[in-house]
């Protein structure tokens, strides 16, 4: 991925930015979520990470990497565990495509196998959710308009719009020859309908992070606590209480296997336990948790449908459109028996 950044003119507008001299050294490429490129490199003693859109940027990337710049940029000085931003550039003609640059985080990505010592402590695991539920809490206790970013989402209506947003967008998937339709998810518009009845009349706007679980954070190397909250580009202001729903949508139920793996699982709190957390951090009301669970588990399922219609028509390999499909399903069971 190297490759895909010109270092030379990296070099030079760093150099014009008083940020080092000499050489960019030690180069790597980083693993993402995302299809978004991270470097990490060491410029006269400093060490960055950098991060840029994919290869082949979609037409809204140049604008979420300003958007995670920015959002990054308010959060300096709060209690939110981030990446600090160095710096970042919106001038396209630098590198052909918005950028910017962070400090490295010292910790460690918890999807999958553990590192010791969290693999030989449930109680260390037990802390680790604790604290991830610990993180949003946080974030959504800022005061978004002090902190600059009262234009940064349109909070006006916007648990209203979320129903016909997602429906909207599972009846797109249609273009992709060969998908079985919305039908092949169970309950689709019986969840639909019941989050269009029972929606909250009200609630408190803030930071969301969009996209919030455990493959979205980073711990620390020696204890539970969260390093950083990682992968903004779905930051907007809204409700951040479906930054919750997102924690208990992609939480182990036990009954089919979660969409964030991490091993050794015993020892992780219970969903109850993760919304006491929050309850415990946070003075949001928390009446209606339930029905940003099936918001999130609605949401989410369309998401994943939206691999499996496009695995359906040759788009994406079968084998994952497939497995996602089976989450999808697996996500509206979980809805109808929430709103059962």
């Amino acid at each position: 991925m190297e490759s895909a950044v010109d270092m030379e003119s990296l070099t030079a507008w760093m150099t014009d930015r008083g940020l080092g001299s000499g050489p960019l050294t030690g180069v790597a490429t980083l693993a993402g979520g995302t299809q978004n490129i991270l470097l990490r490199f060491t410029r006269d003693g400093r060490d960055y990470v950098f991060r840029r859109p994919p290869l082949h940027p979609r037409p809204n990337s140049n604008e979420t990497m300003r958007r995670e710049a920015r959002v990054l940029r308010a959060l300096a000085g709060t209690p939110v565990p981030h990446p600090g931003l160095i710096t970042n550039c919106d001038d396209e003609s630098v590198l052909g495509v918005a950028f910017y640059l962070m400090e490295p985080v010292e910790g460690f990505n918890p999807v999958g196998q553990l590192p010791e010592p969290h693999a030989s402590s449930a109680e260390m695991r037990h802390a680790m959710g604790l604290a991830l539920v610990d993180g949003i809490a946080a974030l959504g206790a800022l005061d978004h308009e002090a902190l600059g970013l009262a234009d940064f989402g349109k909070p006006a209506n916007f648990l209203a719009r979320q129903v016909d947003r997602w429906r909207s967008q599972l009846g797109g998937y249609r273009e992709f020859e060969g998908w079985t339709g919305p039908d092949a998810l169970p309950s689709v518009a019986a969840v639909g309908a019941w989050l269009e009845r029972h929606r909250p009349e009200r609630f408190t706007p803030g930071i969301m992070h969009g996209d919030y679980h455990l493959a979205n954070v980073m711990y620390r190397p020696d204890g539970a606590e969260l390093a950083a909250i990682i992968d903004w580009e779905l930051a907007t202001i809204g409700d951040p209480l479906l930054d919750l729903g997102w924690v208990l949508a992609t939480w182990p139920d036990g009954k089919s296997e979660s969409t964030v793996s991490v091993k050794p699982w015993d020892g992780f709190p219970s969903a109850e336990e993760l919304v006491a957390r929050y309850a415990s951090k946070s003075d949001r009301d928390l009446s209606a948790i339930d029905w940003y669970h099936v918001l999130a588990c609605y949401k989410l399922g369309i998401l994943l449908e939206g691999t499996y219609a496009r695995a359906c028509a040759g788009k994406a390999p079968r084998d994952t459109g497939d497995k996602l499909h089976g989450r999808a399903v697996h996500l509206f069971e979980r809805a109808e028996a929430l709103i059962r």
